[in-house]
């Protein structure tokens, strides 16, 4: 059965591999090439006049080519994580992987170049005569001491960053599982004794790191497969290990572990005997971080030490050292200030960034990447997860400040707060585009009352609303549920200390809720008894009549439940005082902008006046987020070329706008390909009144329109922000149950935003 596995594992690894076509690359165009005049501005004659101008000022490459933005994986194959010296070709698959999680999570564009060359100065020579080509340099798998002479080399001799991530990039991950693992010791770096084993290129680059952080050189006790590591010491020695060797007359593992606080392992499967770990101090801190086994399992050392904080290497368990927590944010921070090399003030930022984000609430990002794990800051959760998004904004960041700090860069970055948002909004999509309304509503504090206050979606949210907007979160719910739920996701917030609650079993508002309902609703049917049900088991019409009462400023519900049942209870309660639904708006944010559809909710089948009164709704509400409104008015028919029924209804909204005379740019009817393409739309009706790409789509009914929501969001990789349900004053707001955490924080502060900024 176990080989069975097995080999079912290796064939999907190769199957992945070679379809549907070869490899894990691909070269893309970025500028269009559909005609002779592309053609010209591509090549001859155009290119030239980029080729004059870098010619005249080498810096001009990262404006007019990719080169600031690309990096080279480097490699020689003789030293692959696991596999060894392997060589240049079949490093291939490795290296291709590596410009993979570049792209991913840096967005970087890499070349990975396999170099046949063994001898270290002529590999050298080579990687130098590439600075051309490329915005910096990554070298990996190459063995040591090779690996030092290399990067030596082309540090000295290159203008750009050149980083051996093997030693670095695990020795930045290792300082920051080390900082945050000190932390929960109650310890310091300047009183602690490290023993480690693996006297490679990672694990020297490991100790110099550990001694930049403030160990103290006497306190380190380096072993390698001959033991101690002592002055004196010939066989298998170098520079590098020399650098630790220590005056001592002891010479294995077992003699120097004794009263370590920190164990390093870099080396091999079983180098940590549990008799060994029993010799180190109370609370030992254990990196045991050979792969695919390491120095020694976590079950073996805890137990003998169950107060161990343990780290390892693999996924399958907590604290995993992978250096995708590092490289991709240090080379995104020096490209985009043009550093020339990467400095220990930008390793150490990077180490700084990175274990100060392990000790902030998870993101709701990564917790869904990692379903079921407990991500709170503590022994099992010293550094971040991979698929943390805020890795990019805050690393990224903290790594060109140090350079700009230390005038390694060449390009400057003005406003690092304004650069943070840029690289949180390359990974929240929605980042860029809410920034104005984030803005307005930090003018005003409103409380938001959420409706299904038990779900972890809205916890997250209502956690991230403490920490990012002036906005006081109400949760409906049951308190021990709220808390366990909490707790559960290592939440920090808790019921009435930081957010107010209301529990439906035992509030006492109760009486004032429920008679306040029944009296909005005694001619509609509903009696004192339904009344008093409806306030103990429906939420949404909680949440309406804390608005209704002005307890709450708006609320948000339909994390699930159908929409039309929740608008309801929203129309019941709040529909007054000229407020009504008058269409649900929703923004996609697709890969070119944002992309409002409308209506998606509300009206089945509208009348004009109902479509026109959409229109006017979406113009506004499009301004909220800093743009122009476009409508298009989207049907069958184009231009009245169809006596159809959709056609009609969109030429009366069209002459109900016009008598209004609004201050936007609408027309209609016309197809959605004539909305989005102008030299469509000229062709087919010269004049249009609308100008440029249609940026809102109305269309004559609610099974169209959430259609195409539909589509763009599964089919164009559109990310929705809303509905946002318009005519409502903003006082209440109906979500869709897939909606995420940071869909509900947008939510949030949407509802958030006083009404006179933007009605």
């Amino acid at each position: 059965m176990e080989d069975r596995r097995q080999d079912s594992a290796r064939q999907a690894a190769l199957d992945y591999h070679e379809f549907p076509r070869p490899g894990k690359l691909e070269i893309r165009a970025t500028k269009p090439l559909a005609n002779g005049r592309d053609l010209s501005r591509a090549y001859s004659p155009g290119v030239a006049e980029a080729c004059i101008e870098i010619q005249a000022d080498s810096a001009n490459a990262s404006r007019y080519t990719s080169r600031g933005n690309l990096v080279a994986v480097v490699s020689n194959g003789t030293a692959v994580l696991g596999l060894g010296n392997i060589g240049a070709a079949a490093a291939k698959p490795v290296m291709e992987g590596k410009a993979v999680l570049f792209k991913k999570f840096a967005n970087i564009d890499c070349f990975d170049i396999e170099i046949d060359q063994s001898d270290p100065e002529k590999l050298a020579e080579i990687v130098c005569s590439l600075e051309p080509t490329f915005g910096a340099i990554n070298l990996e798998d190459i063995k040591a001491p090779d690996c030092f002479i290399v990067e030596r080399i082309c540090r000295e001799r290159m203008n750009i960053p050149v980083f051996h991530d093997d030693q670095h990039g695990t020795a930045i991950v290792v300082g920051a599982a080390a900082h945050n693992a000190l932390r929960v010791a109650g310890k310091r770096f300047e009183d602690i004794k490290v023993v480690s084993t693996g006297g490679g290129a990672a694990g020297i680059a490991c100790l110099n790191m550990l001694l930049k952080l403030g160990v103290k050189r006497e306190n380190v006790w380096l072993c390698d497969i001959n033991g101690l590591v002592y002055d004196g010491r010939t066989e298998d020695m170098n520079p590098q290990k020399q650098a630790f060797a220590q005056n001592s007359d002891k010479r294995e593992l077992d003699e120097v572990i004794e009263g370590a606080d920190l164990f390093l392992g870099l080396s091999g499967p079983g180098v940590l005997k549990s008799e060994m770990v029993a010799k180190m101090c109370k609370a030992p801190i254990i990196f045991a971080l050979a792969n695919p086994i390491p120095e020694i399992l976590p079950d073996e050392a805890r137990k003998v030490a169950p107060d161990a904080i343990i780290a390892t290497g693999r996924s399958d368990f907590p604290n995993q050292v992978n250096n995708v927590l590092c490289f991709p944010f240090i080379f995104r921070g020096a490209l985009d200030v043009g550093a020339t090399t990467i400095n220990d003030e930008m390793q150490i930022a990077c180490v700084e960034g990175i274990a100060a984000l392990a000790r902030t609430t998870t993101a709701a990002e990564a917790a869904a990447a990692y379903h079921g794990e407990t991500l709170t800051f503590g022994p099992e959760y010293l550094i971040p997860k991979p698929f943390d998004p805020r890795l990019v904004g805050v690393v990224s960041s903290a790594v060109a400040k140090a350079a700009m700090d230390t005038g390694v860069a060449t390009r400057p970055i003005e406003d690092l707060e304004a650069y943070k948002r840029k690289l949180d909004g390359s990974v929240f999509r929605s980042a860029m585009i809410m920034r104005p309304v984030f803005e307005a509503a930090a003018t005003a504090t409103r409380r938001i009352v959420f409706a299904e206050g038990e779900d972890e979606r809205v916890l997250r949210a209502a956690n991230a609303m403490l920490e990012e907007t002036t906005d006081a979160p109400i949760l409906i719910g049951r308190p021990e549920v709220i808390t366990m739920r909490a707790e559960r996701a290592g939440l920090p917030i808790r019921p009435e200390r930081d957010f107010e609650i209301v529990n439906p079993e035992n509030d006492p508002r109760y009486r004032d809720y429920w008679e306040t309902y029944h009296q909005l609703m005694a001619r509609r049917g509903v009696s004192p008894d339904i009344a008093r049900a409806i306030m103990r088991t429906n939420t949404t019409a909680i949440g309406a009549v804390m608005v209704h009462r002005q307890e709450a400023d708006s609320m948000i519900c339909g994390t699930f439940g159908q929409y039309k049942w929740h608008l309801q209870y929203i129309q019941n309660v709040l529909a007054r005082d000229g407020l009504r639904p008058i269409g649900a708006l929703s923004m996609i944010i697709l890969e070119d902008g944002p992309l409002f559809i409308t209506d998606t909710q509300c009206h089945n089948d509208p009348t004009p006046q109902q479509v026109a009164d959409t229109v006017i709704g979406a113009a506004r509400h499009v301004r909220r987020f800093g743009l122009t409104p476009r409508i298009a008015l989207c049907a069958h028919s184009q231009f009245g070329n169809m006596d159809s029924y959709t056609g009609r209804k969109m030429r009366d909204a069209i002459a109900l706008l016009d008598a209004q005379k609004p201050d936007f740019m609408y027309d209609g009817e016309m197809q959605v390909d004539a909305a989005i393409n102008p030299e469509l739309r000229e062709r087919i009706f010269p004049g249009s009144k609308l100008e440029g790409k249609a940026n809102v789509l109305v269309f004559p009914g609610t099974d169209t329109a959430s259609g195409v929501r539909n589509a763009l969001k599964m089919c164009a990789n559109g990310l929705e922000v809303g509905p946002i349900l318009m005519g409502m004053g903003n006082r209440a707001h109906i979500v869709t149950s897939s909606i995420t955490t940071r869909g509900l924080l947008n939510m949030s502060v949407l509802a958030g935003t006083p009404v006179a900024h933007y009605r």
